[in-house]
C-alpha cells in the first residue's frame, strides 16, 4: 500500500461556524474540496500520530463516500485506530461519548445536523475534541489558518474498508474497528436511567408513546433502546431506517417539519408521549398528548425533577443555558440554590462549564438539551429523561409542565426563522440593529420601556476567553426579551432569527397562545428592526 502526497491548492471558503463546516454536498464533491478541509484537521491536531480517532456519521448523501476517504487519509496520517460505526453510522451523542469512554484524542462526525440530505441536499465535517465535546474556536481557527495556505494532503492507496461487518482489520499499520452504532451509547444511557422503572410505564397497558426519527440516524438507536430493551411495541418507532435524503423530508424536530408527529399527538385518539430527532441524533422535541413543550421549558423540568432519576439523585452542580434560550431554567436554578450559567448559543460553550464541575445540565433553545455525561446535546438521553421521570411522577406531560408554571411561573416564549435571506439583507439588518443600541434605553414602546439594550459578549468563567458580538439584546423593565440573531448552521443565505419572551407569574393567565400572549413583542421587534422592509420577508418561515 502506497501513501501519495496529492498536490492541491488552498481553498477560500472552508471557515468552519458553530458546528463545523457546513455546505451543499455538490460542493464537498469537487476535487480537493473534503480533502483539503480533513488535511487542514490532521495538521492542526498536535500528537495524531498513534492516537485512536472515532469516525462516522448520521447516514446522508455522501455519508459513506466521505468515510472511506478520510479513513484512507487517517491512515497516511499515521492515526493508530479508527473505530468506526458499522455502516458509517454513528449519531453525534454516541460519537462524544465513545470519544470519553476509550479516551480518543477526537472524532469526525459527518453530518450537516437538521439541514436538509440528498444529492441536492448538504453535507458537513465537524472535529470533536478529546473531551468529547465540539472543538472550541482556537482549534477551529487553527484549521482555517491551515486550509488557507494547505498545498498537499496525504491518502492511502487501498482498497475500501468493509463497513458492513464487525471487527478489526487494518489499512497500513493502522487498525480500522467497526464498532456496534448503539452498544456503548446504551450501556451509558443505563448507567443513568432507571431502565425497569421505564420497562414497566411503556408495558403495563396505559402508557402509548409515538417516536419518530425522521430517516435520519436516531433511528437504530431508537429501535434498539425503546422498542428492545425496554419493550416498547414494535412500531413505536416510525421512519427509524436512516436514508441518504431522510426521505425527502427536512430532519428538523420541530412543529413545522415533524409535522406527521404532531397531527399524531394532537389527534383525538392521541398517544401520552412523543418524541422527535434531528439528522445526527441531538436534537428533540418532546410533546404530550395535545401538548407541546417548548425547549427552554424542557430544560427547566429536567432540572427542576433531575433528583426522581438515578444519574442525578444527588443534585445538580449548576445549569447553563444559552443567551436566546428563555429564563425559565434560571427561576428553577434560583430556587434550589444552583448557579445558572448564560453563554453564547454554540454546545462548545457548555464544554469548560461542564469540564470544570461547575454546571450539569444545559439547554438551548434549538431543541437541543443534554448534562454532563457528554459534551454534546442529547435528543435521545432527553426522552430517557422525560421518560424515568413520567414513570416516578405517574402524571401526563400536560400535567407535569402545568404543576410547574404554578410553582415557578411561565415564560412565555417564542423563535420567528427567517430562513434564506439574502446574507447581505442579513448584514444590514444586524448592522443597522446595533447602531440604534446606545439610544434606546429609557425609551417607550407601547406598555414597554426598554431597561437595557446590546450586543451579548461572554467571558467565560474557567478560561476567561471573550466571545463578542453573540447577539442583539433588548430587555424591558418587566423582564421581557427580544432577541436578535443570524444564525451560522445553514448554506443558503442566512436565517434571520427573532426570540420573543416574556414572564407571567399569574397562573389564571398562563393558557393563552404564546403568539398571542407575546403579539405586543412581536409588534415592537418588527418596529425595532423593520424586518419587513429590510428583508421582504411578510411573515416567518417558521413559527416554534
Amino acid at each position: 500500500m502506497n501513501i501519495h502526497k496529492v498536490s492541491t491548492t488552498p481553498l477560500s471558503d472552508q471557515k468552519p461556524g458553530t458546528s463545523g463546516l457546513r455546505k451543499a454536498v455538490k460542493v464537498f464533491q469537487q476535487p480537493h474540496y473534503l480533502e483539503n478541509f480533513i488535511q487542514s484537521i490532521f495538521d492542526s491536531v498536535r500528537d495524531l500520530r498513534g492516537q485512536t480517532l472515532v469516525l462516522g456519521g448520521d447516514g446522508r448523501y455522501y455519508n459513506r463516500q466521505a468515510i472511506q476517504i478520510i479513513l484512507k487519509m487517517a491512515a497516511a496520517n499515521g492515526i493508530g485506530r479508527i473505530k468506526v460505526g458499522q455502516q458509517g453510522i454513528l449519531s453525534t451523542p454516541a460519537t462524544s461519548a465513545i470519544i470519553r469512554k476509550y479516551r480518543a484524542i477526537g472524532g469526525i462526525i459527518l453530518s450537516a445536523s437538521h439541514n436538509p440530505g440528498g444529492p441536492n441536499g448538504d453535507f458537513g465535517v465537524k472535529y470533536n475534541i478529546s473531551n468529547g465535546g465540539p472543538a472550541p474556536e482556537k482549534v477551529t481557527e487553527a484549521i482555517y489558518d491551515r486550509s488557507k495556505v494547505i498545498d498537499s494532503y496525504q491518502i492511502l492507496e487501498a482498497p475500501d474498508v468493509d463497513l458492513e461487518t464487525l471487527g478489526e482489520s487494518h489499512l497500513g499499520e493502522t487498525v480500522i474497528e467497526v464498532i456496534d452504532s448503539v452498544h456503548d451509547y446504551q450501556e451509558l444511557m443505563e448507567s443513568l436511567f432507571d431502565f425497569e422503572q421505564i420497562h414497566q410505564l411503556l408495558t403495563k397497558g396505559n402508557f402509548r408513546f409515538s417516536i419518530d426519527a425522521l430517516h435520519a440516524v436516531a433511528g437504530p438507536y431508537a429501535h434498539a433502546i425503546f422498542e428492545q430493551r425496554l419493550g416498547a411495541p414494535v412500531g413505536t418507532v416510525r421512519n427509524g431506517t436512516p436514508l441518504e435524503d431522510f426521505g425527502g423530508g427536512h430532519p428538523d424536530p420541530n412543529l413545522v417539519y415533524a409535522h406527521d408527529l404532531v397531527d399524531i399527538l394532537y389527534a383525538e385518539d392521541a398517544p401520552d408521549f412523543g418524541a422527535a430527532f434531528d439528522g445526527d441524533g441531538d436534537r428533540n422535541m418532546i410533546l404530550g398528548r395535545k401538548f407541546f413543550v417548548t425547549p427552554s421549558d424542557s430544560l427547566a423540568v429536567l432540572a427542576a425533577n433531575a433528583k426522581l432519576v438515578p444519574g442525578y439523585s444527588a443534585g445538580l452542580a449548576g445549569v447553563a443555558r444559552s443567551m436566546p434560550t428563555s429564563q425559565a431554567v434560571d427561576r428553577v436554578a434560583a430556587q434550589i440554590g444552583i448557579e445558572s450559567y448564560e453563554t453564547p448559543t454554540g454546545w462548545k460553550f457548555f464544554g469548560n462549564l461542564l469540564d470544570a464541575g461547575k454546571a450539569t445540565l444545559c439547554g438551548e433553545e434549538s431543541f437541543g438539551t443534554g448534562s454532563n455525561h457528554i459534551r454534546e446535546k442529547d435528543g435521545l438521553w432527553a426522552v430517557l429523561f422525560w421518560l424515568n421521570i413520567l414513570a416516578v411522577r405517574q402524571q401526563s406531560v400536560e400535567q407535569i409542565v402545568r404543576e410547574h408554571w404554578q410553582t415557578y411561573g411561565r415564560n412565555y416564549y417564542s423563535r420567528h426563522d427567517y430562513e434564506e435571506i439574502q446574507t447581505e439583507q442579513g448584514n444590514t439588518l444586524i448592522k443597522r440593529l446595533r447602531s440604534l443600541l446606545p439610544n434606546l434605553k429609557g425609551k417607550q414602546f407601547g406598555n414597554y420601556q426598554v431597561e437595557y439594550s446590546d450586543d451579548f459578549s461572554y467571558t467565560d468563567p474557567v478560561d476567561g476567553s471573550l466571545s463578542e458580538q453573540q447577539g442583539v439584546r433588548i430587555g424591558f423593565t418587566d423582564g421581557s426579551r427580544i432577541v436578535v440573531r443570524l444564525s451560522g448552521t445553514g448554506t443558503q443565505g442566512a436565517t434571520l432569527r427573532v426570540y420573543l419572551e416574556s414572564y407571567e407569574p399569574d397562573p389564571s393567565k398562563h393558557d393563552l397562545d404564546p403568539q398571542l400572549a407575546l403579539a405586543s413583542l412581536i409588534t415592537i421587534a418588527q418596529e425595532i428592526a423593520q424586518i419587513r422592509e429590510l428583508t421582504g420577508r411578510e411573515q416567518p418561515t417558521v413559527i416554534t
